[in-house]
């Protein structure tokens, strides 16, 4: 079914870049501590309240797991533990969670076992919500560096001032893109039975997303708002919808101040592209009718997502065959999808 064929044919690889393309290749990863990524929160913790904080440290470990390791030294429920964001497993994470102690005492976190640290501990009013994060610092070490290091050096100073896709990463689909067949299932269904097959549907979303922005590049139109776009401002929730690019936005999308989106589908919300973008957007789904009716009838609501993702700090050094990369990135953009617009051959685990 054409479907199937639709799932099993997507590949990241396969989208386009926006500067050129790849002018190395290189290896990451080679070791956990390669690749390394740090939370920030977007607020200051109180000192008091019912739910503790905890600043983690893991190693080879995704985030699901560490989270089940703090709920069962402190003794509580799984659900009881929160997290903002998932983080890679192969890799070295610095990343926020918090438990729900109302009237408990802080839990003896002492018998952790190695690969968990914990580095701070504060106590907050409210739970740590998913998507909670101001940005994350990333810190990655490239071996087995070849290639033009001259065109690099440009290609990095370009994303620098521009930006780049926002390209939702392969881990994002699981192991061999399996989530996508997976999904099938539960879109006929029109409902999910567990956590993990809500996975599956994400990676339904990120994969028209990604088909979405594809298109738009190709077009040249991925940062340029044609009429009834809805736009994003830079570090918020914050949407509008624009009828006329005029100098105001014009200047705002170069200051990377706000930046034209892309659809997660589902459901119709209160802020939806209008006009000529509605019938863009439409077009560009239309042979993906299975898997945008499905995510309706599972009820997913629409959301919108940045086409463009800006990277802050970018700072570099070559060292012979060495890269040494540390950059900045808004929540929710993957550091793969940047990697990808200057490197070949960069393996990573699709474990998260």
């Amino acid at each position: 079914m054409i479907h199937e064929q639709q799932a099993d044919s997507f590949r990241v690889a396969d989208l386009p870049c926006v500067h050129g393309g790849p002018v190395a290749s290189g290896v990451i990863r080679a070791v956990p501590e390669d690749f390394y990524v740090e939370e920030s929160l977007p607020f200051e913790l109180s000192g008091e309240g019912e739910h503790l904080y905890l600043f983690v440290e893991k190693r080879e470990l995704n985030s699901g797991d560490a989270a089940r390791l703090l709920a069962t030294a402190a003794g509580l429920r799984r659900r009881k533990v929160s997290m903002a964001g998932l983080k890679d497993k192969h890799a070295v994470t610095r990343q926020w969670f918090s438990l729900h102690l109302p009237g408990m005492p802080d839990p003896d976190f002492s018998e952790l076992p190695s690969g968990v640290r914990i580095l701070q501990q504060q106590r907050h009013t409210r739970k740590l919500r998913r998507g909670a994060i101001r940005l994350n610092r990333f810190r990655l070490l490239v071996r087995d560096l070849q290639g033009d290091t001259d065109l690099l050096t440009e290609r990095l100073q370009l994303i620098s001032r521009h930006g780049f896709p926002n390209y939702f990463g392969e881990q994002r689909f699981g192991r061999g893109y399996g989530n996508l067949r997976r999904a099938i299932a539960v879109l006929e269904r029109g409902a999910t039975r567990s956590p993990v097959e809500g996975m599956y549907l994400s990676a339904v979303r990120s994969m028209l997303f990604n088909l979405v922005l594809a298109a738009r590049i190709s077009a040249g139109n991925w940062c340029s708002p044609m009429c009834g776009d809805v736009m994003q401002l830079s570090h918020s929730n914050s949407l509008f919808r624009v009828d006329d690019a005029d100098a105001e936005i014009i200047n705002r999308l170069s200051e990377k101040q706000i930046h034209v989106t892309g659809p997660l589908v589902g459901l119709p919300a209160r802020i939806m592209p209008e006009d000529e973008a509605l019938q863009y957007e439409e077009s560009l789904l239309r042979e993906h009718q299975f898997w945008v009716e499905g995510l309706r009838h599972c009820g997913l609501k629409v959301d919108r997502r940045p086409l463009r993702a800006p990277a802050g700090e970018i700072e570099f050094n070559l060292h012979g065959d060495q890269l040494q990369l540390e950059f900045t990135l808004q929540r929710g953009s993957y550091a793969t999808s940047l990697l990808r617009e200057v490197l070949t051959q960069v393996p990573y685990s699709m474990d998260v």
